[in-house]
């Protein structure tokens, strides 16, 4: 009697480990990126950076998402998926440990390893979700994107105050996230020592497969959906100050545009996959996501920074809606946990590749068209490809059962 009660005691804080696993994980996915905007200006002054120089550093670890992802799925076979983790914290650790050693080389050194220690993290976790929560994949998914837009929203909020607080400038606002990451080491070590006592919980080894994803329509599908929508958000990400620059808004009232837009995207990543996981197709939901994202460019052509806080609503709401819901294509559309891995690094691999390319687009056509008109006719040509892929990959079909003929 004793025993089962250990056990079962045992378990409770196995599945309270294995949340905070997700949350601490996903913490760590975006705003060691992020906090860099901030404090660009002191990194600049300090280290004597020219511009192409300073878009290496949120540039970099995009390359790295669309060059290592595929083979991260790849290799994950041979570990488990907690090894993996543990494993990303690491050269995530290491990589943040350079970039504040005050060298220009280490700095994007540190740049190379920060993307690679991610792109394990984004690959990896969501078969850590089906592997350890199959009956609460869209709960799960939810806390997972709010978690990683939350410490976003932080981490672009408070880098400077945090290099003020700390005393270390720029240093202080990007060496914070040396702790988040150990501490989710931490709670991964933690894990490893509870699963070793419970042995009726879910084994964190994937399982096998020799499923080619690269000949799934349906896994082409998620990934070009995903890669749109990452395309519209980079675009905004980085243009967003200049052409509301241009609309005759200050720099300060950008940044508050910004600032709703993450704000409106964190009850929405939480509640969408909860939603969307107990309807038997989302086809409606793509429909509602694509009307709001081709209105919201609409607005910037014809309204320029009328009504903008309105259209910042709408982008967070869609924006919100389209990554909480590529992610959880990952989990919903594949039988195992394995083959959710490996469409995972297929789709952010050829997704952040597209994304890529949207950014320097978007500037280009600004240089032919000074009104950014064409910009905005970019995303809306985006958005229209993200309607096609994404009906596609909104009905009920598992990425094995779509092979290519």
């Amino acid at each position: 009697m004793m025993k089962n009660e250990v056990k079962k005691n045992t378990s409770y804080v196995l599945l309270i480990i294995n949340v905070l696993v997700v949350i601490l994980i996903s913490g760590n996915l975006r705003s060691p990126i992020v906090a860099v905007a901030p404090v660009l200006g002191e990194v600049r002054d300090a280290l004597n950076l020219d511009n192409f120089q300073v878009s290496l550093l949120t540039s970099i670890p995009l390359f790295m998402f669309a060059a290592c992802s595929v083979l991260v799925s790849r290799f994950s076979n041979k570990l488990g998926i907690s090894k993996l983790l543990m494993y990303s914290l690491v050269i995530l650790s290491f990589g943040l440990f350079l970039r504040i050693s005050g060298s220009l080389w280490l700095l994007f050194l540190g740049s190379i390893f920060i993307g690679l220690g991610i792109c394990i993290g984004n690959v990896v976790t969501p078969g850590y979700v089906k592997n350890n929560f199959p009956k609460q994949i869209g709960l799960m998914t939810g806390i997972f994107a709010v978690s990683m837009n939350l410490t976003a929203a932080l981490a672009s909020g408070f880098s400077v105050k945090i290099g003020e607080w700390t005393g270390f400038g720029w240093k202080g606002s990007l060496g914070i996230w040396l702790a988040i990451a150990a501490l989710g080491f931490l709670v991964l070590s933690l894990e490893s020592v509870f699963n070793k006592r419970n042995s009726d919980q879910p084994k964190t080894a994937l399982s096998t497969s020799d499923f080619n994803m690269f000949r799934s329509a349906q896994a082409w599908n998620i990934s070009v959906f995903m890669g749109l929508q990452s395309l519209f958000y980079y675009c905004l990400v980085a243009w967003l100050p200049s052409f509301l620059a241009d609309f005759h808004m200050q720099g300060e009232s950008s940044g508050w545009v910004f600032f709703v837009i993450q704000i409106t995207m964190i009850p929405v990543t939480f509640c969408c996959p909860i939603i969307a996981s107990k309807m038997k197709d989302q086809r409606a939901m793509i429909l509602f996501i694509c009307t709001l994202m081709f209105g919201s460019t609409m607005m910037f052509v014809f309204l320029k920074s009328q009504w903008i806080y309105v259209n910042a609503v709408l982008i967070g709401i869609s924006n919100g809606l389209s990554f909480s819901l590529s992610i959880l294509f990952f989990s919903t559309r594949t039988k195992s946990s394995m083959n959710a891995v490996k469409i995972s690094g297929m789709a952010q691999s050829v997704g952040y590749l597209i994304a890529a390319f949207g950014p320097p687009l978007f500037g280009k056509l600004h240089d032919w068209d000074i009104s950014w008109n064409s910009s905005f006719y970019l995303l809306s040509l985006a958005v229209l490809l993200m309607l096609y892929f994404g009906m596609k990959a909104a009905r009920n079909k598992y990425v094995e059962d779509e092979d290519i003929r």
